[in-house]
């Protein structure tokens, strides 16, 4: 991996970290340049290996597809998790397989480096704070600005040193690993995205028989030709003819109400 390379992935880790204000916001950034699918094709186009790259993405994807973050706190960084771990494996020749291996233990650092930003950050409310009580316009949008050079500095700094130097570290550590090694690596790979569906199925069901839909598009994929898109189009009717079925039987049904004709007779 170039210099150039690994400076062009501390950029886009950079621009999809949480609480960056740039490229639309938490919209663009986090929840879009941010996920891991995303991060395989901008890496891939990076590292000019896209199919892998996106292979990489999908699989780091299932992985954390059922984590939230309630109120900005994280269980882990996908941040770390896309942008180090993928880049590693593919750069020093790894499958999809040793980036999800890889992403866990990264996912677990980045955490830490995003609580000592959060940390940094604390500061710069206090100093817009105190241009507040002065009436000093410039120094509140001063103090705005200045809350984003740290996340820059750590997010795309560490990035760019850890993609540019740790992947010979990273390809050594893969051609000298013994074939047993490399082969739990493979099946641990596939084993931890079921980890991230089951959470994923864990927030969804509402109801334990819905488990039952789930089993039935693993099936009819498993037992016929079907395509994934097919069943995405199918899975939509289904779930639009239920809730619109669930509409339904919740309607309040009311009595009708007889008239009352009023007494035109008024004693005076």
């Amino acid at each position: 991996m170039t210099f150039f390379q690994a400076l062009l992935i501390g950029l886009f880790a950079y621009l999809g970290s949480k609480r960056t204000p740039w490229f639309f916001g938490v919209t663009g950034g986090w929840n879009m340049i941010g996920r891991p699918l995303v991060a395989g094709l901008i890496i891939g186009l990076i590292l000019g290996d896209v199919p892998n790259g996106v292979i990489a993405g999908a699989m780091v994807q299932a992985l954390f597809i059922g984590q939230i973050t309630p109120g900005g706190a994280m269980p882990a960084d996908v941040n770390w998790a896309a942008y180090i771990g993928i880049p590693l494996a593919l750069a020093a020749g790894g499958t999809g397989e040793q980036a999800v291996a890889l992403s866990v233990p990264l996912s677990m650092l980045g955490l830490g480096l995003f609580n000592f930003i959060m940390t940094i950050n604390a500061y710069f409310p206090h100093m817009a704070d105190k241009a507040a009580e002065k009436g000093d316009g410039a120094g509140i949008h001063r103090a705005t600005y200045l809350a984003a050079v740290p996340s820059f500095v750590l997010r795309a700094g560490s990035a760019m040193l850890i993609c540019y130097l740790g992947t010979p570290v990273a390809e050594m550590l893969i051609n000298s690993m013994p074939e047993g090694v490399l082969h739990f690596f493979e099946v641990a790979g596939k084993m931890l995205p079921a980890i991230g569906f089951a959470m994923l199925l864990k927030q969804s069901l509402a109801k334990q028989w819905m488990l039952v839909l789930f089993l039935l598009g693993w099936i009819m994929i498993g037992a016929t030709s079907m395509s994934v898109t097919a069943l995405a189009v199918f899975a939509t009717a289904v779930a639009i003819v239920f809730v619109m079925a669930q509409g339904e039987a919740r309607v309040p049904v009311t009595a009708p109400v007889e008239s009352v004709e009023e007494d035109d007779c008024y004693e005076e």
